[in-house]
């Protein structure tokens, strides 16, 4: 049997963390869909920058915005939501066959909007209506002045996917503005359960990082199995909360723990480490394309989380006795999330001007 479909079985859906016009319209997200269960896209700005600054793809698609004088960012965001429509089209059977489970399709903020609260909640906002579909997710950055954003946005009932979680506090407070928020939601009137939320917390990153803090080789390649294992223990216990309790009794669903980052960056690791070793009930799983060919060709499948916490502990026991301090080191990576992001979005919209710019001179 397929590795992928297997997982379906554990409670674990596959989300693609790639997305592109031709990838679409050629009909290679329909066939992932048909052949390999997949349940949903994750974009992101590096994503949308190799893909609209690679080639001409875009090129026709980008003389309708011209011709309305709309500048880089404009052209960008006409862009981003006519990709996100289409593949929301294509995952709208699985949303419909799944009750509102899963089919959803991602798209981010503007990254440098991930210390403005109120601008990351507008933007979320306006973006939910520009697409306008109901399996649309919008990405809100995990950092302290994004929860507030995050509570609103689920409040207004939008589904959320909060992304760039890497330590264990924060995602506890990512529970609480999820909690908040359906529950704003919820006294508003919304229907709670076409109200979704997943919580990204990202896996690779956290070793690349602490394997080159570390000496013992038995701790490299440890620390982030554990971190997202311990992550997962603490999902399991939120759902023992009185208000998390209220909230399912009221049709809501719980926020899932989605493994992002989930590529193997070191090539000494298996390639589909990060997939194997963390299966498990209510969980999401979003891989790049060439992880998802790997998985299919060579992925095991076993309920991977299920008693995990124990020996997670100990691997973060041992960090500390080594000397890592994961505090500062989710911190760090964090910070470094978020300017990756503005990086790319950077890159972007200078790509997109420089496309801007050659297609006027040809007019």
């Amino acid at each position: 049997m397929n590795p992928l479909l297997e997982l379906a079985q554990q409670g674990q859906s596959v989300w693609l963390d790639f997305i592109t016009r031709r990838f679409i319209e050629e009909g290679k997200l329909a066939r992932l869909i048909e052949a390999d269960g997949l349940r949903g896209v994750t974009s992101n700005p590096t994503i949308f920058q190799k893909a609209i600054s690679g080639g001409a793809e875009y090129d026709a698609a980008m003389e309708r915005p011209l011709r309305e004088g709309k500048d880089a960012h404009a052209i960008y965001e006409a862009l981003a939501v006519e990709d996100i429509q289409k593949a929301c089209d294509a995952l709208a059977p699985v949303y419909k066959t799944t009750l509102a489970a899963d089919g959803f399709v991602s798209l981010e903020v503007n990254p440098h909007l991930a210390r403005d609260p109120e601008g990351t909640a507008r933007e979320a906002l306006s973006l939910s209506r520009k697409v306008d579909r109901p399996n649309l997710m919008i990405k809100i950055p995990a950092t302290r002045e994004g929860l507030p954003a995050v509570e609103r946005v689920l409040g207004e009932g939008v589904s959320v996917n909060v992304t760039l979680i890497f330590s264990l506090e924060r995602y506890r407070e990512v529970l609480d503005a999820w909690l908040a928020g359906l529950g704003r939601a919820g006294k508003a009137g919304v229907d709670l359960s076409k109200v979704a939320s997943v919580a990204s917390f990202f896996v690779s990153r956290v070793d690349s990082l602490v394997d080159g803090l570390v000496s013992d080789d038995k701790l490299k390649g440890k620390a982030a199995v554990a971190n997202a294992q311990l992550a997962y223990d603490i999902f399991l216990k939120a759902q023992a909360r009185p208000e998390f309790g209220a909230l399912v009794r009221k049709g809501a669903r719980p926020q899932r723990p989605l493994w992002a980052s989930t590529s193997t960056k070191n090539p000494d690791y298996r390639d589909v480490l990060y997939i194997e070793e963390l299966i498990g009930k209510d969980t999401v799983n979003t891989v790049p394309p060439q992880t998802l060919d790997a998985f299919r060709d060579h992925g095991k499948v076993r309920d991977a989380l299920s008693g995990s916490a124990g020996a997670a502990t100990d691997v973060m026991q041992a960090l500390e006795r080594a000397g890592i301090d994961m505090v500062r080191v989710t911190d760090q990576l964090e910070r470094e999330g978020v300017k990756a992001f503005m990086d790319s979005y950077d890159q972007l919209l200078a790509s997109i001007e420089k496309k801007r710019q050659a297609l006027l001179a040809h007019r």
